[in-house]
């Protein structure tokens, strides 16, 4: 791996790109609650019934994407970068030939220093084949064997 990629500047990459996701789903979420509160009851009713309910539709998946981005921050905060893996678990750093891997959340493919680092939630398919391997262990994604060639 190399040496300038390390598990703290993934991490701080990581907590940028969610830190700016809550910002946008709280403005989002506000702005959608505002313009419910605006809407202006016209002569057609049902249209003013319908303004209302998408506004509070969009207000609410905000909201939720509000929440997700906050559990997916929490669970960035309990990783120590300082911890060394020797196994593949939450807080991983795991490069194979073609890929490095962060398991961490599901926020996908990031650039940390001019390299793309794909920072998976431990839930998904290809975290599950990796979860518990060992350095210079291989595990199978895709009908594709992958060797782990550095783990941190």
């Amino acid at each position: 791996m190399n040496y300038l990629i390390n598990k703290k500047s993934v991490l701080e990459a990581c907590k940028l790109i969610l830190q700016e996701r809550m910002s946008n789903s709280e403005k989002a979420m506000n702005s959608a609650q505002e313009s419910t509160k605006s809407e202006d009851k016209s002569s057609a009713g049902d249209k003013f019934e319908t303004g209302r309910a998408m506004g509070h539709l969009n207000r609410d998946m905000y909201a939720k994407q509000l929440v997700e981005a906050k559990k997916d921050f929490e669970k960035l905060e309990k990783i120590n970068h300082n911890f060394e893996n020797k196994i593949v678990s939450l807080g991983a750093l795991v490069q194979t030939k073609t890929t490095v891997y962060f398991i961490a959340c599901g926020i996908g493919r990031i650039k940390v220093l001019d390299f793309d680092i794909m920072v998976l939630s431990p839930l998904s398919p290809i975290a599950v084949a990796m979860l518990g391997k060992r350095l210079k262990d291989t595990f199978e994604f895709n009908q594709t064997k992958h060797q782990i060639i550095s783990l941190s």
